[in-house]
């Protein structure tokens, strides 16, 4: 159960994310202004990560949550 939870907070992060980076969540658009962020960085409380690799990590871990895969199983 808390698993869940766990799987739809960071989804919706991720979607939130995506939604503040670029603006929109439509793939045309996000998939187009994906290359320009590879250089940016913003901070994951003291860790400076690239936001493209933040929003990918959040939406893997919404979907491994989902599908119960190995380490999120309950």
């Amino acid at each position: 159960m808390i698993v869940n939870r766990i799987a739809d907070l960071a989804f919706t992060v991720g979607v939130l994310a995506v939604f503040y980076t670029f603006q929109s969540v439509d793939f045309s658009v996000v998939f187009g202004l994906a290359p320009y962020l590879t250089s940016s960085t913003i901070l994951f409380g003291t860790i400076p990560v690239a936001p493209v690799t933040l929003i990918t990590l959040l939406l893997f871990l919404g979907a491994m949550g989902k599908s119960a895969q190995i380490g999120l199983h309950t």
